[in-house]
């Protein structure tokens, strides 16, 4: 009996031997382990809470590229290397179906936002209180007038400042050379409008394009941008620049800035302020 309980004993020794020189060799096995799950229970809490707060105040969380260089977060047209990102041309689901605001349509915003017809071009001359001169933009080219002059009230001239705009960064970000819209038609005097209707049985004795809030930018040519005349850019379809136009126009009418109403045989957008 007084055998085996020395041998119990000096079994003992040997283990408590052994384990100290176990954690001795490695300290990590003997940290407390209910100490660390309490710390991972506080994280995982504190995670959840802020997850919560993100979620209940509705702020997106997003990630943009960073310029390695300056630290400022890129454009959306470069990646985070720096590369052009292109995007897909998608046009839109029928043109005449996307833009059909009709004259009756455009003519009471012609009327809300407009200004008195205007009789000749004599008279044009003494609105220049009232309208913009838009003969002149980097974002848009306007073909020589023979049946109106270029002069917009200011509202509708911002709107076709920042459709040229709109239209350089969309097709900039879709990987496409730019290309100038080219406005055709802009102020008509009754004038105008009474030697247009003997050739044109399209135009109307009321027309739109008499209130300065109207004008017209053709979508089967384009002025190509060129960096310098030894530098031509390559060539791009008209359908191609026709289906990135109609997007910009899409977005610029459901964000009510403007009716527009697809005309198939005058080959261009009738476009009014709103």
């Amino acid at each position: 009996m007084k055998g085996a309980k020395n041998k119990f004993l000096a079994s003992f020794v040997v283990i408590v031997v052994v384990l100290a020189f176990v954690r001795l060799i490695f300290p990590s096995v003997a940290e407390d382990r209910t100490k660390n799950a309490m710390l991972a229970n506080e994280v995982r809490k504190s995670v959840d809470d802020k997850t919560d707060d993100t979620a209940a105040l509705h702020v997106p969380v997003s990630i943009k590229p960073v310029n390695a260089a300056t630290g400022f977060p890129l454009p959306s047209f470069f990646d985070g290397k720096g590369n052009i990102v292109k995007h897909r041309i998608n046009s839109v689901p029928g043109f005449s179906r996307t833009f059909p605001d009709n004259n009756d349509v455009q003519l009471m915003a012609a009327n809300y936002y407009g200004v008195k017809p205007v009789e000749d071009r004599k008279d044009a001359e003494h609105r220049k209180k009232e309208l913009v001169f838009v003969g002149a933009s980097p974002y848009f080219h306007i073909d020589p007038l023979r049946s109106s002059i270029p002069y917009l009230v200011p509202r509708a001239a911002v709107l076709l400042n920042d459709i040229g705009r709109a239209y350089y960064d969309s097709l900039q970000i879709k990987g496409i050379p730019l290309h100038q819209i080219i406005v055709t038609s802009v102020l008509r005097s009754r004038a105008d409008v009474k030697n247009l209707r003997q050739y044109n049985g399209n135009a109307t004795e009321n027309s739109c394009h008499m209130y300065g809030t109207t004008f017209d930018i053709c979508y089967n040519r384009y002025k190509t941008v060129s960096p310098s005349a030894d530098q031509p850019r390559r060539a791009v379809r008209n359908d191609t620049l026709k289906w990135v136009l109609s997007e910009v126009l899409r977005d610029m009418r459901e964000n009510k800035r403007c009716y527009i109403k697809y005309e198939v045989k005058q080959g261009c957008f009738h476009i009014t302020v709103r």
